[in-house]
């Protein structure tokens, strides 16, 4: 019996203070169902992070996985891109 496919979500890390934990945004933009302005939602994971490698800014993406906590659910899979230096990635000065 296969599980299939598991869901992944992709965001950027907002806190890392914790051990083994990371805390992670994803933002969708849903429209306004009276206005038809589109707004921005924002959705908080906990992320199980076992090597403590993604760090506050980084891209990442999340795989669901088995309850790791009262509030864990997910796991990193891997950093998508890294945020250096406090700037990002690909950015100048100017």
């Amino acid at each position: 019996m296969t599980r299939g496919r598991l869901p992944t979500v992709n965001g950027t890390v907002v806190s890392d203070r914790m051990d083994k934990t990371i805390v992670v945004k994803t933002e969708r933009r849903v429209k306004h169902p009276r206005y038809g302005k589109y707004i921005k939602r924002f959705t908080t994971y906990y992320a199980h992070d076992e090597l403590n490698e993604a760090k506050v800014g980084d891209k990442v993406e999340l795989a669901f996985t088995r309850p790791m906590s009262k509030t864990k659910r997910w796991r990193l899979t891997r950093v998508v891109t890294a945020f250096v230096t406090g700037e990002p990635v690909g950015e100048s000065e100017g």
